[in-house]
Formats: C-alpha cells, sequence, structure tokens
C-alpha cells in the first residue's frame, strides 16, 4: 500500500498493530479495513490502556439483571421492573462544537438506554469548565463553552420529552483546555422484555433503521482517542450533528417494534456507527455476517465503503431480526417516518464479509478483531512527582481570615451559588414523575408509575481530592453519591462511573488512573454498590496539560416509600439542627474550595474516609426516617459545614442561630461521612440510640428561626444570603 506510513498515522495505528493486522487476515489489509482497526482499536472502542485496571470492578449482587458488557446496565426495583442506567462522555465534541457535542452526547446515552428496550425517564449531567470569573478571553471562552453546552442539553432533552433532574458543575483551572461533558440517562424496563445487542441465527436479516447515513462524525471515535493541540479546531467534522426529533421517532418506533417478537437483537451505532455495531453485535454470538453497503441509506452523493461504516451520524439503529419479519418490522419503521433498509444477514462463518454493489470490498474474522486487540500495560509512575512543584498550604493564614468575608466569597462562587440560569433551560417535570424540584441539591429522584416505587439518583466527584489523592478521591465519590440517596431516604444498590483523565502516554496518569479504580473497587465492595456499567475518557489533555483525574460516579437506589422523601431545605421555625458524623471526620483545608480561593495552594492534608462508619451513617439514616424523627437533612460537602447550614436555611427561607463557637477549619474545613440534620428535640434522644454502639457522634449546631444566618461569627441577613446564593451565577454570565 502507497504512503502506509502517512495512512497508519492518521489511523492512529502503531507499525505493532499493523504487523498484528497482517497476521489476523494473512495478507495486507485495504482502507476500509484499516479503517475498521483503527475504530475498533482506538482507546476510545477497545479501551487498551484501562481495560486491566477496570478488571475486578465488583459488578455482581442479587439485585443486578445487566452488568457491564452490555449497551447500559440494569438493577431489579421490585415488581416485575429494572432500571437501566449508563453514564458516558462526550468531552473532546463538546469543546470543539459545544451545541452539537452536548447534544448528542445526551442522545447517544439515551439510544443506550432505550436499546435496552427501556423508555428513558430522566437524565443527569456533570459538566467541568475553566474559571468563568476570568476577565480574558479564556474566561469569555468558558463562558461561550458553558452556554453552549447547556444548551445543547436542554435543547436535545427537552425535545426527546425526557426530563433533566438534577447534575452538578465545577470550575477549574484544569479544564481549560479541555471541558467535561458527561450524560446519564435511566430508563425503565419490564424484566421479561429487556432486548440484548447480539446477532445470531444463520440467515436472520439485518436491517439498517434510523436516520441516512452522512459524513459527519468521521473519524469521530479516533479523534476522541488523542490530545488536543493547536490544530484542533480542523477536528470540527468530526463532531456528529444531532436531530432529537428523529431519535424521538426512532424512540418511539423501537418500543413498539419491541412488543412483537419481531428481533433477535438490536444495537444503537455510536462510536464507530456501523463498524462497531456490527462487529460488537455479531461478536457477542460468535456468529459472522455480511452486509451490503450500496443498501446502506445515505444522505450524501458518492458516500465510499469507508465512510459508510466510520460515519458516526447519528440517531442510528442496527437491527438483527427473526426471518420472515422483515415486512413487518418495515411497515413499523415506515409508519414513523424512518428509513429502514435490509442491508445484510447472520452466518457461520465467523467474518464480517462487505460487499460494495456485488463486489467484496473487505473480509475481516470478526472474533480475532477484539481479542487481538491491543491491551497495553503502559508505564505506571512508581513514584509521583506531580504535587512536588506545588507549594503546601498555609493553615494557620486560613485559620486567621474573617469568616464573614470568607463565607460571602464562597456564597457567591460559581461553585456554590444557585445555578438556575442553568437548570431553568432543562425541563424537569415532562412525564409528571419528577419528586424533587431541580436545584434543591442531593439526590434527585422519580416515581415510578409501574411499581409505585421511588429511585434516586446522584452524581458527583470531588476533583481537587482526586488531584491530591486519587485512591481516597474515587472513594469518596462512590460514598458521596450513596449518602445523597440516603439523605433522600432510598438505598443506593449500584454506580455507573465516567472516568475521565488526562494523557495514559504519561506514567503518572496512569498512576491516578490505576488508583482511582482501585479506590472505586475498595469503596463499591465495602458499600455494596456494584458497578454496572461505565465510560472511560483519556486523553484529556492540550498542550501536555492533563485535566485533573475526574471519576464522575452516577449512583442510583430505590426509594420504597415516595410519600415521605427526606427534605433537603430547612423551613421549620424552632427546629434543631444537629451534626451527625464520623468521630474520625475532621474536616480539613485540603483540596477544599476555602483552600481554593483563600489559600496559596489546594495542597495539604485531607480527611480520609471510614467506609464502615460511612455505611453505616445510611442505616442510621434509613432507620431515622422509619421513625419519622427527621425533618430534613443535607450532605456537608463543598465550602464545609458553614456553606451546607447556610445553603439549607437560604432555600428553606428561614435563618438560623449557632449553638457553638466554630474556627475556620470547623466551619470551611471538609470531611466525608458528615451531614446536618434537622429534627425536634423530642427526638434527639431516639436518635441517639440508634447510634448506640457506633463510631458516629451527634451534636447540635444550631436553632432555626429569624431572618439572619448566624452560624459561630458569621451574620449575614437572610434577604442579602439569598439575593448572593440566587443572583450571582446569572449576573457573572450576563455582565462578564
Amino acid at each position: 500500500m502507497e504512503n502506509l506510513e502517512k495512512i497508519l498515522k492518521q489511523h492512529k495505528l502503531t507499525q505493532e498493530d499493523y504487523q498484528n493486522i497482517l497476521n489476523i487476515l494473512k495478507r495486507e489489509p485495504n482502507l476500509v479495513e484499516i479503517g475498521i482497526f483503527s475504530a475498533m482499536w482506538s482507546e476510545h472502542c477497545s479501551y487498551k490502556s484501562s481495560k486491566i485496571y477496570l478488571n475486578g470492578f465488583p459488578t455482581r449482587a442479587p439485585w443486578v439483571i445487566q452488568g457491564p458488557g452490555e449497551n447500559a446496565g440494569i438493577i431489579d426495583i421490585g415488581g416485575g421492573y429494572g432500571a437501566v442506567f449508563k453514564m458516558e462522555s462526550h468531552n473532546h465534541p463538546s469543546f470543539i462544537e459545544p451545541y452539537a457535542g452536548a447534544a448528542t452526547g445526551v442522545g447517544g446515552i439515551m439510544r443506550d438506554i432505550f436499546t435496552m428496550g427501556a423508555r428513558p425517564v430522566a437524565s443527569l449531567n456533570s459538566i467541568r469548565f475553566g474559571n468563568i470569573t476570568k476577565t480574558d478571553s479564556i474566561g469569555a471562552k468558558h463562558r461561550y463553552l458553558l452556554r453552549g453546552v447547556v444548551a445543547g442539553i436542554g435543547g436535545y432533552g427537552n425535545c426527546m420529552g425526557v426530563p433533566t433532574i438534577g447534575g452538578e458543575m465545577s470550575f477549574e483551572d484544569c479544564y481549560e483546555g479541555n471541558i467535561l461533558v458527561n450524560a446519564f440517562t435511566l430508563g425503565i424496563v419490564k424484566n421479561d422484555e429487556i432486548f440484548y445487542g447480539k446477532a445470531e441465527g444463520i440467515g436472520n436479516p439485518v436491517i439498517y433503521v434510523g436516520s441516512k447515513t452522512g459524513r459527519d462524525g468521521l473519524g469521530g471515535a479516533v479523534m476522541s482517542s488523542d490530545s488536543f493541540n493547536e490544530d484542533s479546531k480542523s477536528l470540527r467534522p468530526t463532531v456528529q450533528v444531532g436531530d432529537p426529533f428523529t431519535e424521538k421517532l426512532l424512540l418511539e418506533a423501537c418500543l413498539e417494534l419491541f412488543k412483537k417478537d419481531l428481533i433477535v437483537g438490536i444495537q444503537d451505532m455510536g462510536a464507530a456507527g456501523l463498524t462497531s455495531s456490527s462487529f460488537e453485535m455479531a461478536g457477542r454470538s460468535g456468529s459472522g455476517m455480511i452486509m451490503h453497503l450500496d443498501k446502506v441509506p445515505t444522505r450524501e452523493a458518492n458516500m465510499t465503503p469507508y465512510e459508510l461504516m466510520l460515519s458516526e451520524s447519528q440517531e442510528r439503529m442496527l437491527i438483527c431480526a427473526k426471518k420472515g419479519c422483515e415486512k413487518e418490522i418495515l411497515e413499523i419503521f415506515t409508519k414513523w417516518e424512518l428509513d429502514c433498509a435490509i442491508v445484510g444477514e447472520v452466518t457461520n462463518s465467523g467474518k464480517m464479509e462487505l460487499y460494495w454493489y456485488n463486489e467484496k470490498c473487505a473480509e475481516i474474522p470478526i472474533a480475532p478483531l477484539s481479542e487481538k486487540s491491543p491491551i497495553l500495560k503502559r508505564p505506571v509512575s512508581e513514584n509521583p512527582t506531580y504535587l512536588n512543584h506545588i507549594e503546601s498550604l498555609k493553615q494557620e493564614t486560613l485559620q486567621k481570615l474573617d469568616s464573614n468575608e470568607v463565607f460571602k466569597t464562597l456564597l457567591q462562587s460559581p461553585d456554590v451559588s444557585d445555578k438556575a440560569w442553568v437548570y431553568e433551560q432543562y425541563d424537569s417535570t415532562v412525564q409528571t414523575n419528577t419528586l424533587t424540584k431541580i436545584g434543591s441539591g442531593g439526590a434527585s429522584a422519580i416515581r415510578v408509575k409501574e411499581n409505585g416505587k421511588g429511585i434516586a439518583m446522584s452524581v458527583a466527584c470531588p476533583v481537587r481530592l482526586c488531584y491530591l489523592n486519587p485512591k481516597e478521591g474515587a472513594k469518596q465519590a462512590v460514598a458521596k453519591v450513596g449518602r445523597d440517596i440516603a439523605l433522600r431516604g432510598g438505598r443506593a444498590l449500584a454506580i455507573t462511573d465516567c472516568l475521565n483523565f488526562g494523557n495514559p502516554e504519561n506514567p503518572e496518569v496512569m498512576w491516578q488512573f490505576k488508583e482511582s479504580c482501585e479506590g472505586i473497587k475498595e469503596a463499591c465492595k465495602a458499600l455494596n454498590t456494584p458497578v454496572v456499567s461505565g465510560n472511560v475518557s483519556l486523553y484529556n489533555q492540550t498542550n501536555n496539560s492533563d485535566i485533573y483525574p475526574t471519576p464522575s460516579i452516577a449512583g442510583v437506589g430505590v426509594i420504597d416509600d415516595i410519600y415521605h422523601l427526606l427534605r433537603s431545605d430547612f423551613n421549620q421555625e424552632d427546629t434543631e439542627v444537629y451534626l451527625l458524623k464520623s468521630k474520625n471526620a475532621t474536616p480539613q483545608f485540603g483540596g477544599s474550595l476555602f483552600a481554593k480561593y483563600f489559600a496559596n495552594s489546594i495542597k495539604g492534608e485531607i480527611s480520609s474516609i471510614n467506609l464502615n462508619d460511612e455505611l453505616f451513617l445510611w442505616s442510621v439514616l434509613a432507620s431515622a426516617k422509619e421513625h419519622k424523627i427527621l425533618k430534613a437533612a443535607v450532605d456537608i460537602y463543598q465550602g464545609g459545614l458553614a456553606i451546607a447550614l447556610a445553603k439549607a436555611c437560604i432555600k428553606g427561607n428561614i435563618g438560623c442561630k449557632s449553638v457553638q463557637t466554630l474556627d475556620n477549619q470547623a466551619l470551611f474545613g471538609e470531611s466525608p461521612t458528615q451531614v446536618l440534620i434537622a429534627l425536634d428535640s423530642k427526638n434527639v434522644s431516639t436518635l441517639q440510640n440508634l447510634l448506640e454502639n457506633s463510631n458516629l457522634h451527634l451534636e447540635k449546631i444550631a436553632t432555626l428561626g429569624g431572618e439572619t444566618i448566624e452560624i459561630s461569627d458569621i451574620s449575614i441577613p437572610l434577604s442579602e444570603a439569598k439575593r448572593i446564593y440566587f443572583e450571582s451565577f446569572g449576573t457573572t454570565l450576563q455582565t462578564l
């Protein structure tokens, strides 16, 4: 092949990869085949750098119906129903083209859900940007990116009629060259009506349905498996263009299809498009497949087999149908005004055979493509030094700062202040099942009409902790989402993850990844929350600058009693507020929001989590809810105790008066396994009894009432605190 070296470079293939291809094919590949190997062996599709560290994740439990390996994970939620959920990244596309990148990220994760036979019922998102308060070009760029991403999430989700009910966002300098857009969707399915991505049964037809194929998204999987540099603007054509109205039709057509016994399997055409969907379906079943690419519906003229196999045009599915059912399937998709074409059939050859106007244009053994895909054991730093050049924070200086000024600064920061400007662009109540108000904080919850229960879900990642100690930060991320679910009155059952990291060719990044995976394994095992699905996003690096390790975790749990959800705002006069925490939980400045805004560095001691204490805290919250003694409860997270208490009062429109004098470390330091609970004094003894023989500690912090927020030396009129909290974020975006 002419210009082989250039072609391999364009396809991010090494000479070693090429030798493996020769060994598999027993001949030289053509360009179509090189494109297929490139896509399937990309970091995005093959997990070649991460696979060895993902092994060992806890993935099983009596309530787990489907773990990793399918389009999404499924847990049993009772009454014959399951919750189907997954989280995925669309980071690189969203940085290049924020609206389209975020929109197609939402569309893609929804297809993963309804491909399993489930109707999507709720979405969350986890999005991260650079500092939007900067007045320079970087700040302007990230305000532009934020606006585009939020519009894309809202635009697609709203048109699909799927409520966006919660999420999280953060702003750190490390994301200036690589924003993160992680999308989560959950659906409901009958446990005996689940569909899988398989293609089996010799002679069964392979049917293409959905939108026509175009040239958008060409090379998207390969693009997402590389770092950015100054030339990355030229990657815009690799970003897919979504159409939510077509996807809505596709959703309804597929759900109608699933009600009839017409198909063997179905697969979304996501990353690597027709290539990944066809190879994965046949590969899961040990089958072969013939496809006639000239039968694929196209929207652009003169498309080639190479382009058809690698296009990532959106809103497309591949179906393995039962022979003899073709006519009925065609009728369903025609009724919904979608393209539908028989493009191939299942064989027993074990090979993918591609034809172009009756001439074979590619032939690849299916099993070796995945079995011989590269599994890289990249160098891992034994002694990471990336923190060595950072000066440690000066703790004594932070203790001396005026707590009133610290409080106001943190309250108005983009990290803390109310994000109404964002979430008001999302339809959070469509489908009429949303139980929690978006923006209320903590876990979001929906009603499941089919079985009368509720589902709570939360997404989180303490990114600064993950930077300082990836293993500890990952453990605390898993615990955080489970704690949020417990604070709604639910019990966490499983997680999905989206592991966002820098360049895996950097041994210190691989150390961060390895440590984070170990933290997730340890926490999930201790907290009995198996991993049922997930995603890895590497190469989040621009001009040799890596993002913080960001293992985003989304947790899902069941609420048995939806009529007595725990509130997350404090709103009743004369109610007492108590701090319930692990005795080992000492708030620290390291990695805290306080350190970010006021210290010379975030590098400092951090508080480690005791997972046994965390699990016991969940059980105490569950028992307290059963006894109906809690009026409200909130987690202490970014900003520490002072910010958590103030936010709960602001949202409930009530003042508070503390009963303790606290220093800045107690007010603004951060530690896991800490919650604030509101209850009547007569119920304190009942709660104390629940804590017997445990490592948990209860102490009174404040009494609710009045028009002033008073927390130790902090004193601010409730009206001013509300103005700062509710108006700061929107003002930043509108005035800068």
